[in-house]
C-alpha cells in the first residue's frame, strides 16, 4: 500500500499539471491550439492528433473520477472554493494583478492541478491525519 508522502503528492500534482497543461495554455504548445488550428479543416486532423486527444481525455476522466470520489462533491467544492479565496487573497495582497491573462492563466493551471493533485493524494492524506482507510471498492472473490 501506498503511504503519502510529500515526493507521492508532488508526482500526481505534476501529472495534473502536464494534463491541464498540456490541454490549454498561454503558449501554442496545448492541444487546444493544436486542434483549433486544425479544425477550420476538418481533414487536417491527423491520427496523432486522434490518439493525443484522447489520452489527455482518459487522464482528465481518471483525476476527475479519483477527485470527486475520494474528496466527494462537498470535498471538492470546498476545494474549489479555497483556492478561489487564495487567488482573491493574492490579488488583494497585490501578489497578482489583472493586467496580465498570461500569468493569471498560469496561476489557473497550477491551482487546477493543486485541486486535481489533492483528490488523488486525499484517501493517503486522509489516512495518514485520521488513521481510517478509505475502502470503495472490494475484492468480489469471498
Amino acid at each position: 500500500m501506498t503511504k503519502f508522502s510529500i515526493i507521492n503528492f508532488f508526482w500526481r500534482w505534476l501529472f495534473a499539471f502536464l494534463l491541464v497543461g498540456l490541454t490549454y495554455n498561454p503558449t501554442e504548445y496545448s492541444l487546444y491550439h493544436w486542434l483549433s488550428d486544425a479544425l477550420p479543416n476538418y481533414s487536417a486532423i491527423t491520427p496523432v492528433m486522434a490518439v493525443s486527444a484522447l489520452l489527455l481525455l482518459i487522464g482528465w476522466v481518471i483525476y476527475l473520477r479519483a477527485t470527486v470520489r475520494s474528496l466527494g462533491m462537498v470535498g471538492t467544492t470546498l476545494a474549489v472554493a479555497l483556492v478561489a479565496a487564495l487567488v482573491w487573497w493574492a490579488f488583494d495582497v497585490g501578489w497578482l494583478e489583472s493586467g496580465d491573462s498570461q500569468i493569471l492563466t498560469w496561476v489557473g493551471i497550477v491551482f487546477i492541478s493543486l485541486v486535481l493533485g489533492a483528490g488523488m493524494s486525499w484517501s493517503h492524506i486522509r489516512r495518514r491525519l485520521s488513521g481510517q482507510l478509505d475502502v470503495d471498492d472490494h475484492d468480489e472473490d469471498n
